[in-house]
């Protein structure tokens, strides 16, 4: 469906002769998928354009997505309308050379927090950014063009974002906006070996999670995944982070967390849930974002019990006052 604001965003686009696209700290297929899929289907229409995708982050695990631009002059941003994709609040953008944009486009599926641009197309029903773009191609494609690796890019944020389609956000139209990727000539074979196939050190490491975790009397599932953890396996910070997902499928525990070890004192949490919204939890300690998926900061061991009591206190009470939770 064409809404007014897509309409701004592709007049803008038309009109600009440069484009600078940014994305969030701390990369992942959704925010990676999206730019670079906003990317493909601007150069697949309009290859006069200049469009640049510049990040000095860089992701082992995607690295198959092909890399990014190098970055360019401070003239070329003064003179660049900017589009800023899947980031809630401006100070998570990996870029920060952003604000020297003449003007700014938002596009984003998160609680709205932070609406720092001119143009601010917020969805946070959508299951991904990429959802958002493969909408923004459905509406404009007796315009837009796009080529395989365009959709490729796209296809996989909606993948990723979504846990293979299996999170809150995903809808008919999530799927039939999937299918019409999928048209394009999606290589699932090969994208599902990059995304899923596993290193023998990695599948050992989520032996050692199972080992590890612990569950609190209300049915939070929880693993401290410690810096001595990353070395024993070899796991970047990426790889450490998947320990988030090992956690969901245990019957009975409605909200799952992981605490990764950073290079600083900051502890990374990742927070997930089944029914239960635990973004308020989230937004407590640091963080946000959506309902059921959200990401925290902790900065103690202190700290990190203090959420994993709030996180029990409010899943307890959940399943207090809700039946149908299993």
């Amino acid at each position: 469906m064409l809404k007014p604001v897509m309409q701004q965003i592709f007049d803008r686009i038309k009109a600009a002769e440069t484009i600078m696209l940014f994305r969030h700290r701390r990369i992942d297929g959704d925010c990676l998928g999206a730019t670079k899929g906003m990317k493909g289907l601007i150069k697949c229409t309009w290859p006069e354009k200049k469009v640049y995708l510049t990040d000095e982050e860089k992701s082992g695990f995607l690295a198959f997505m092909g890399p990014d631009d190098d970055d360019v002059p401070d003239e070329v941003y003064k003179s660049a309308l900017g589009i800023v994709i899947d980031v809630g609040n401006s100070e998570r953008i990996s870029n920060q050379k952003y604000a020297l944009c003449r003007e700014l486009i938002k596009i984003d599926h998160h609680i709205e927090r932070e609406p720092y641009g001119q143009i601010n197309w917020v969805e946070d029903q959508r299951s991904s950014a990429c959802e958002m773009i493969a909408a923004f191609y459905e509406a404009f494609q007796d315009v837009l063009k796009i080529d395989q690796e365009t959709a490729t890019h796209i296809y996989t944020g909606m993948v990723t974002d979504s846990g293979r389609f299996q999170y809150e956000g995903v809808t008919g139209d999530t799927m039939r906006l999937a299918g019409l990727m999928l048209d394009q000539g999606v290589d699932t074979e090969t994208l599902y070996a990059h995304l899923y196939l596993r290193s023998f050190d990695q599948l050992k490491f989520k032996g050692c999670i199972y080992e590890n975790m612990q569950v609190t009397k209300n049915g939070v599932a929880w693993i401290h995944v410690t810096k001595e953890m990353q070395q024993a396996f070899g796991l970047d910070f990426e790889t450490a982070s998947t320990a988030i997902s090992s956690l969901s499928d245990i019957k009975g525990v409605l909200c799952w967390l992981a605490f990764i070890d950073t290079d600083t004192e900051e502890i990374r949490v990742r927070l997930r849930s089944r029914f239960a919204a635990i973004n308020g939890i989230a937004e407590k300690y640091n963080g946000g974002g959506h309902a059921c998926a959200s990401g925290a900061t902790v900065y103690s061991g202190q700290e990190m019990q203090a959420l994993i009591l709030d996180a029990d206190r409010h899943i307890g009470k959940y399943k207090d006052t809700h039946e149908g939770w299993l």
